[in-house]
Formats: C-alpha cells, structure tokens, sequence
C-alpha cells in the first residue's frame, strides 16, 4: 500500500463516519458563543459602557486579535480530540486490521493519517476561525470598535490560527497513538487541556519559577503561535511570549515526540 492510497483510505474512514461534523458544528456554536459573549464585555470595559465604569480601560486596538483567538485559545481541545480518536476509535473497533493486513508497513499507514489529520484540523481551523471572526466582528462594529479586518497583520494572525488548529490534530494523533485506549485518551485530553494547564498558565503568571515552564505548554505555545490569546486578559505573563515560529515548532515537537514514541511501542503491537 503506497501512501497516497493509505491516505485515500484514512480520508474514507473518516468521512463516512458523523464523529468529525458533530465535533465540528459544537465548535462552531461553541466558538461562536465565547466570541461574542466575550467580545461584548471586552468592547462594554473597553468603552466605559459598563455600568459604573469611569472610563476605556483597554486599548481598542487590542481587542480585535484577542476576540478572534478565542478560537484557538478555547477551541483547540476540538482538533486535539479528533486526532485522538483517528487512532482509539480504530483500536477500540479493531478497523486497523484491514489495513494492517493490507500493507507490511505500518508506518505507511500512520504517515495516511498524518496527512489526513493535517486537512481535517485545517478544516476545523477554518471553521473555528469564521466562527470566532464573524460573531466577535459584528460585536465590535457594533460597539463602534475597529474590527481591523483591513489589516495585514490581521489576516496573517488568522492563518496562523488555521496552522495551530492542523498542529492541534497531529498532537492528538499523537496521543491516540501512544495511548490506545479510548476512553482513557479522552480523560487525559480534557482533563490537561480543561484544568491542568489552564492552571499551570495562570499559576506561572504569579510564580516566577513556573512561568520558564508554563510558557513550553502545548497550550502557550500554541497561542504563540497565533499571536494573541484570550488568556492574556485574565493573566498577563510578566515575561515576553515565544516567537510565533518558536511556539509553531514546539507545538510540532509535541506532536513528533508522541508519534514517534507510538510508532515504536504501542503502534507495534498485536491489536487485542
């Protein structure tokens, strides 16, 4: 089995199944949601609109980069999860086994779904990226806000969104890889991204011995990255951010890290 065909393949199993659109619909209401909600209280303090509030507290300028991120900033466990289960779902289902017995090499077909994970988080970048623009841009306009959509630097930003959103899936397939277990895969993923980094990122912005090690998280890294971060409203880093190509390689060194390590343990194995 060539690549492209094992690539052909992986597309096929992904796309006859309803896992990828129902991931992707509640991260685009999700993303949607959190966009405007939080778009409308950062314009109302921005503004002085709140009431009680003695003035703009936010540079208005600062606000569109921060809006559109929520994206990545709170959508990223979407793309992590459908790399996830690309590998725990063909393990728990024993789908592998065709391929398996189809091709000798089996880093052919993990490399089939390298690829495919690559589209199918492009594809959510995409879709998470409209979702967070549209809503948080429309909340700005009507807050008399600049939306800064005429901006270079803007769309520039909001690709980079899309290439964290494809890095977000080669992590995942990374972990499906070296953790074969389903339901377990999914604990360790929402438990990191939901409360354990979240509270290393804000524990580093107060502990200086933290902070060094909160900013190579996959998650600060991953919003290097893009350039912006809705976290950075609720807690500064005292310290500079990664270069976003810095951040882009550490994310990718996440992802080869597990591949490689599945590929040479658990990817080896006889499957149950």
């Amino acid at each position: 089995m060539s690549l492209a065909t094992a690539t052909r393949s992986e597309l096929t199993k992904q796309f006859t199944t309803s896992i990828w659109w129902i991931l992707a619909l509640v991260l685009a209401v999700y993303v949607a949601v959190v966009a405007a909600g939080f778009g409308w209280a950062l314009a109302a303090v921005a503004t002085g609109a709140l009431p009680g509030s003695t003035g703009p507290a936010l540079a208005l300028d600062t606000l569109p980069p921060v809006i559109y991120s929520v994206a990545t900033s709170f959508g990223y466990v979407f793309p992590l999860l459908i790399g996830t289960l690309m590998v725990t779902a063909e393990f728990r289902h024993k789908t592998l086994t065709p391929s398996f017995l189809a091709t000798p090499r089996r880093g052919t077909v993990l490399a089939g779904k390298v690829v495919v994970a690559l589209a199918i988080g492009a594809l959510y970048g995409v879709i998470g990226t409209i979702a967070a623009v549209g809503p948080g841009a429309l909340v700005l306009a009507a807050s008399d806000v600049p939306t800064l959509l005429g901006e270079s630097d803007t769309w520039a930003m909001l690709a980079r969104m899309v290439l964290a959103f494809a890095l977000w899936s080669l992590v995942g397939l990374g972990v499906g890889t070296v953790v074969r277990n389903q339901v377990v895969a999914i604990v360790l993923v929402l438990a990191f991204t939901q409360f354990i980094e979240p509270i290393a990122r804000v524990a580093g912005a107060f502990v200086e011995g933290i902070e060094p090690i909160a900013r190579l998280l996959p998650g600060a890294a991953g919003d290097a990255l893009v350039g912006s971060s809705a976290l950075s409203v609720a807690a500064a880093s005292a310290s500079e951010p990664l270069e976003w190509w810095v951040g882009g390689l550490v994310l990718l060194g996440y992802a080869v890290v597990f591949l490689v390590i599945g590929q040479f343990t658990t990817w080896r194995r006889d499957i149950d």
